[in-house]
């Protein structure tokens, strides 16, 4: 968790200033929820396919219960929901800095 008791107060910079820094502090938390969707996506993949060396390899006859795909699946939904209200509010953000 960031601690943010040293940083200046928003009010007293421009009004521009404190929208690019939040927007920029927007785009960033969209930045990590990308890498966390992908660290998902990986695991996800990894999990399911066995070792080359591995004796079932090739068999159809076997079939692996996974207890954690549902979980990660999950996840990145709520991930992707987050990453689509982040979106929105960057878009509501620069159409509020942009002159009508």
């Amino acid at each position: 968790m960031l601690n943010y008791a040293g940083t200046p107060p928003l009010a007293a910079m421009a009004e521009t200033d404190s929208r690019q820094l939040i927007a920029a502090e927007l785009r960033s938390l969209i930045a990590r929820i990308e890498i966390s969707l992908r660290l998902i996506d990986a695991a996800m993949t990894s999990d399911g396919e066995p070792d080359d060396d591995s004796a079932i390899v090739g068999s159809t006859e076997i079939v692996v219960l996974d207890d954690l795909t549902p979980r990660y699946a999950t996840a990145s939904a709520a991930l992707n929901a987050c990453r689509a209200e982040l979106g929105r509010a960057l878009q509501q953000l620069s159409e509020f800095g942009s002159p009508a």
